[in-house]
């Protein structure tokens, strides 16, 4: 599908709002590519984002999931929006076992209030190879901008 953004400064908009995230400087994520409708997200491994068995833990996916397809559907919303995931459902297929992950996410259906994605997380291994390891459907509601976290405490 090819997506027309409503914001015409859509791309430094959703860039600086990703750079706000603290969780994804925790993890080291960063935005390799952006388009309307589309986002994808690339994290290296360390030791810090392992399980017990040496893969990427299932919770540095399942954000990497729903971040990626959170930030393909702000792509798309109005400079007075933000978004906020309401529903999120995750399939692990594979362990993710590589140097890196990638996230890569796309808009299935945007809607004024509901935008429903897909994500789909990739284990990236020394050749370059690529395993699928996880897909995402979410659902994102937009909000309107003044209801942020330090207005409400």
């Amino acid at each position: 599908m090819i997506f027309v953004p409503r914001d015409p400064a859509f791309e430094q908009r959703t860039r600086e709002s990703f750079l706000s995230q603290g969780f994804m400087h925790t993890l080291g994520a960063e935005m390799s590519q952006l388009a309307p409708g589309h986002c994808e997200l690339k994290v290296g491994f360390t030791d810090a984002l392992s399980q017990q068995h040496g893969f990427f833990h299932g919770g540095v996916i399942a954000s990497l999931a729903d971040v990626s397809g959170g930030y393909a559907a702000f792509s798309l919303l109005p400079a007075d929006r933000t978004n906020v995931t309401v529903e999120f459902k995750l399939n692990l297929l594979s362990p993710g076992r590589g140097v890196h992950l990638i996230a890569s996410a796309t808009v299935l259906k945007c809607g004024r209030t509901l935008t429903v994605c897909r994500s789909d997380v990739f284990a990236v291994s020394k050749d370059g190879s690529q395993t699928l390891c996880a897909t995402a459907l979410a659902t994102y509601m937009a909000v309107d901008l003044r209801y942020q976290a330090s207005e409400i405490k």
